[in-house]
């Protein structure tokens, strides 16, 4: 077998896997769009359909893992592919994790429910930041597909807006569970909600810094701001 030929095949693989992680991607922002829809209309429905999509992509993520080691055993890749193979691995398990940050989301809109506290809590504030969560991991997911480091660049910088909408809600929270000790309880399962969707906006970061890894063979991570730009140029 020719060595273009081994080339053209390891190619076909490389793309096949990539289709996969977007195709868990897209599962997750389902996902989420599912945890957020729960939130709005404090739906069981909704709740329900976050748990259901967990079960596929934790089967999704193990099948990728199998795709992955199976090429590497395989093809035993060397710089930039072997590169490309760790990114999408570790893109894998952040988007896994933002699946388990969605279902966490979900549970604690049950626990709300349950509480007969859902309607007097101040959820509409949270949505603002699981909106720009959610888009985060769009934009991280294009920006992956094009491996785009100026837009991964600009990711890295809006994830800062979702932690600041994080700290304000937490002091909304705390405010709002001094003036009503009632609520303390619900209010608690806001509060772990909100962090959830803080931690959906950190593994997006997660990816941006996957995506600067790949094209720049640099490792980004806990470097600042000003340090990734230099390196993107």
């Amino acid at each position: 077998m020719s060595d273009k030929h081994l080339s053209s095949q390891f190619d076909s693989e490389l793309n096949q896997v990539s289709a996969r992680v977007m195709e868990l991607g897209g599962l997750v922002e389902e996902q989420i769009r599912q945890a957020i829809h729960a939130l709005s209309q404090f739906s069981t429905a909704a709740v329900e359909q976050v748990h259901a999509l967990e079960r596929r992509v934790n089967a999704m993520e193990i099948e990728i893992d199998h795709e992955l080691s199976t090429i590497i055993a395989r093809r035993q890749p060397t710089a930039r592919d072997l590169r490309l193979l760790i990114a999408f691995s570790k893109a894998t398990a952040n988007l896994e994790r933002m699946g388990d940050e969605a279902t966490r989301m979900a549970r604690m809109v049950r626990s709300i429910i349950a509480s007969g506290a859902a309607r007097s809590l101040p959820s509409r504030d949270l949505r603002v930041a699981a909106e720009l969560a959610s888009g985060l991991l769009r934009k991280a997911l294009d920006a992956f597909a094009r491996l785009d480091t100026k837009a991964a660049v600009a990711i890295l910088k809006e994830d800062d807006l979702i932690d600041h909408e994080f700290d304000g809600f937490v002091r909304k929270l705390i405010t709002y569970m001094m003036e009503d000790p009632r609520t303390i309880s619900a209010s608690l399962d806001l509060l772990f909600l909100a962090k959830a969707i803080e931690r959906i906006g950190d593994h997006s970061k997660n990816v941006a810094e996957l995506i600067i890894y790949l094209v720049e063979g640099k490792d980004v991570r806990h470097t600042t701001l000003a340090e990734i730009e230099s390196v993107v140029r």
